[in-house]
């Protein structure tokens, strides 16, 4: 899958960052790159009995409560799901919202932070952690409307 093919078949526009790897969001914010838009952190987290799986997304400022949240999704204990299952459902070792297109069976749900639409735009791995991409909240919704993708709004 070839994102960047993706976003100009769909004529959304996008600005690229290249740089070194990171692998969270402590990582990224020492690289100090001039990006616009929302910095995101990205959450791939499953139930206890481990047959609902989410991919939050929020501002990377925000911390999560796992007891509220949990309570907001109405299932029970919530916890982070495994490397392997990140890589079974998403075929990916490095999350962002754009790896939620990778899920074809729908078996990932997908969960924003309301705080996230109070940006024009939003920063996201291009499925690689070794690059950053800022795309429009608008061109997000457009991408996951192609792909038939549902999300929940919800307040963190």
């Amino acid at each position: 899958m070839n994102i960047y093919k993706i976003l100009d078949d769909l004529g959304i526009s996008y600005k690229k960052f290249q740089h070194p790897a990171v692998f969270n969001c402590e990582q990224a914010h020492l690289l100090a790159l001039d990006i616009d838009g929302a910095a995101t952190k990205n959450l791939f987290i499953k139930n206890k009995k481990g047959n609902r799986h989410f991919l939050i997304i929020m501002v990377d400022d925000k911390t999560v409560d796992f007891k509220r949240l949990s309570q907001i999704l109405d299932v029970s204990s919530l916890s982070f799901a495994s490397s392997s299952r990140l890589d079974k459902y998403l075929g990916t070792g490095s999350v962002s919202i754009l790896d939620i297109l990778k899920d074809t069976q729908g078996a990932v749900e997908l969960i924003i932070d309301k705080s996230i639409f109070n940006y024009s735009s939003i920063q996201c791995h291009p499925f690689t952690n070794t690059a950053t991409l800022e795309i429009p909240i608008m061109g997000i919704q457009q991408l996951l409307e192609h792909y038939q993708r549902q999300y929940t709004e919800i307040e963190l």
